[in-house]
């Protein structure tokens, strides 16, 4: 009977913590989607002024502050570096989108 019991809690708390998961999940999504809105003003104002899409620079900054943050919230530093590059792929691409749409 005590081992349904330990179950049953383990369950519960398993329940608790995907609950939590999820949460964050939210979260990330929301604050990505927060995020690309402001890389679409910053493609915008690229080419308007006929600025290249891409900033290698700022890419390289980001990534190395990223990788700080990383280390010091306890997060594989690869990984936050592999993260921010999907991310910055995408937001590239749609610069080159918005460039294209405006004759750059």
């Amino acid at each position: 009977m005590g081992e349904n019991r330990e179950r049953e809690d383990a369950l519960a708390e398993l329940h608790s913590i995907r609950q939590s998961i999820d949460n964050i999940d939210a979260a990330v999504i929301h604050m990505l989607a927060e995020r690309f809105k402001f890389t679409q003003q910053v493609g915008a104002l690229k080419a308007e002024h006929g600025l290249p899409p891409a900033d290698p620079e700022r890419e390289k900054e980001q990534i190395q502050r990223l990788r700080a943050l990383a280390e010091e919230s306890h997060l594989d530093p690869a990984f936050a570096e592999k993260f921010l590059t999907f991310i910055v792929a995408e937001v590239i691409h749609h610069h080159e989108r918005i460039a294209g749409e405006n004759g750059r």
